[in-house]
């Protein structure tokens, strides 16, 4: 059986404003690290340093736009990335 590669990515909420539609916080998944702020009013993500930022941009956008609503800030969450870093 062939199984697809998958990473876990640990997501990490800092702030967050209904008011201002937007959520910032950090993720990691593998070695990497970045930062990001999802203005969900606009539908932009923001995802810093640029090293990386290809791997993880899709697949966090998609969880954001699904969970976005259930985050809270100081809050700790974990998705799959289906691919291995």
């Amino acid at each position: 059986m062939n199984h697809l590669p998958c990473t876990k990515a640990n997501l990490r909420i800092h702030h967050q404003s209904f008011s201002k539609q937007y959520i910032d916080g950090e993720i990691s998944a593998g070695s990497f690290e970045w930062q990001f702020t999802w203005k969900f009013g606009s539908g932009e993500l923001i995802v810093e340093p640029s090293l990386g930022r290809a791997l993880i941009e899709d697949a966090l956008m998609r969880f954001l736009i699904k969970a976005d609503y259930e985050l809270e800030a100081g809050g700790e969450y974990i998705f799959t990335v289906r691919a291995k870093f």
